[in-house]
Parts: structure tokens; sequence; C-alpha cells
């Protein structure tokens, strides 16, 4: 495995705004780009051969909803596929932790997005000491080669793990709390996460450093300043589906008659 350079979460600015000068820069790009994705994902599904899958991972009120309808929002519905993975069934339980996930893996010609991951289990369960020290240890190693694997079968992986400061979370779930239209989305659950800030903090670095690899690496998004989340990420997506370059088939339907009943 190829060495990259470390990720330093405590270096790395939640309210940065990547390359864009404002909000205005950031939102006129996000446009261009969001209908750049729609029409490569169309390629994408036409081609029928390969997949992208997006993670999306971030503590509570990062934005992981929001980065899916600005990124996608131009992407037709039978192209992208969006998983939101919450607490295990008992069902899900009784399986390995990468079998639920497997399952919500993009067949070939889509976009899939998971809505947090396999990576619950190197951060909630850590944190919340949900299962033994050493199955937590193992699972670093397990899903390093869980996405070999998608990578080697024709998957491209993106991980963005949406960074956001501690004070952006208290205005965002005290906006919850007092909004009607938001207040469904508040949980006290997440208030007990929050006494945990440390702990999830060191999680998810020993996360970025343990499970950043060369085949599918992680991108820390600045999450502070929604408007800039949202293109960092579109920014990326688009390139990645460049670079992937889908094509449409070429049919050869010369020599044959065909007529329209």
């Amino acid at each position: 495995m190829t060495v990259l350079p470390r990720l330093d979460l405590a270096a790395i600015d939640p309210a940065g705004t990547g390359p864009f000068a404002d909000k205005e820069a950031a939102a006129a790009q996000l446009a261009v780009d969001a209908k750049a994705i729609g029409a490569l994902q169309d390629r994408l599904h036409a081609e029928g051969t390969r997949a992208l899958l997006v993670v999306l991972q971030g503590i509570d009120t990062s934005g992981k909803d929001g980065t899916v309808r600005g990124v996608f929002g131009e992407v037709g519905p039978i192209g992208v596929a969006v998983t939101p993975f919450g607490e295990p069934t008992r069902t899900e339980l009784a399986h390995d932790f990468l079998w639920r996930i497997h399952a919500a893996v993009p067949r070939r010609g889509m976009i899939g997005v998971f809505n947090r991951s396999h990576y619950e289990e190197v951060l909630v369960v850590k944190v919340r000491n949900l299962a033994p020290a050493a199955a937590v240890e193992r699972a670093y190693g397990q899903i390093n080669d869980f996405e070999r694997l998608l990578v080697e079968t024709g998957t491209t992986v993106l991980k963005f793990m949406l960074h956001v400061s501690k004070d952006e979370q208290r205005k965002r779930l005290e906006e919850r709390r007092r909004d009607p239209e938001k207040r469904w989305k508040f949980n006290p659950r997440d208030l007990e996460d929050r006494g945990s800030w440390d702990g999830f903090a060191t999680a998810y670095q020993t996360m970025l450093d343990r499970t950043s690899t060369d085949w599918a690496p992680w991108t820390v998004v600045p999450a502070d300043r929604k408007w800039a989340r949202n293109a960092i990420v579109a920014d990326r997506v688009r390139k990645t589906l460049e670079a992937m370059d889908p094509k449409y088939p070429d049919l050869d339907w010369s020599g044959q008659e065909f007529s329209v009943p």
C-alpha cells in the first residue's frame, strides 16, 4: 500500500473555502459541475460496465443530506442510489458488519452514495464501546480489503469526511431544536455524542490514518460553510467522472431494417 500524505484534522480549518473566493463564485461553479455530473452519469449508465461509489462520513450536522441534494440534484433518478445507514437491524447484526454495506454497493452503470457507511464500525462503534477493541482494530484492515475488492472489480471509490467545527455543530443543533420544520431531525442522542467530541475527533483521525489508501483515499472537506462544502465535493466528483471518461455504446444498426409501428 502506498503511503499517502497524512491528513491532519487539527491543521484543516472547518471554515475553509477550498479554491473558491466567495459564495457567489462557489454557487456558479456548483451549478456548472452539477449539470456536468448529470451528463457524465448518463454516459456511465449507458456504458454499464463501471460504477462510482461516493462515501459521505461526518458527525451529526456536518451536512451529508445537504451535500447529496447540492451535488447530485441534476442526476437522473435511475442513475443514482442514495443509501442512508442507520443503526443496524437485528438481521444485520446477525451478519458481519460489511454484509449490509456490500448489498448496497452500486451496480455497474450507477452512482451510489452512502450517507454514513461501513466507517461507523471504527467511529460510533469504537467511541461508544459497542464492540471489543480487538474487533474494531481488525475492522481497519477489513475495510481496506473490501474497498480494494470494489476497485479491482470496477467500482471507483470516493470518500469525503465532512469536517465541521464544534461551534458550528452547536449552532446547527440549536437551529434544529428551535425550528418546527427541522425539529424532527433533532435527536437527544446527538447531545450524548457531542459530549464525546474529543473521542470522535481521535477516532476520525485514526480512521484517516489507517484507511486513506492509494486505491480509496480520503478527502477532508471543510463543512462549516455549506456553499463551500457542496462546491468542493462537486468539483471532486466531476473530475473523477471525467477521468473515468464513460462512453456511450457504439451500436451499429447498419444493414438492419426497423420500423416503428
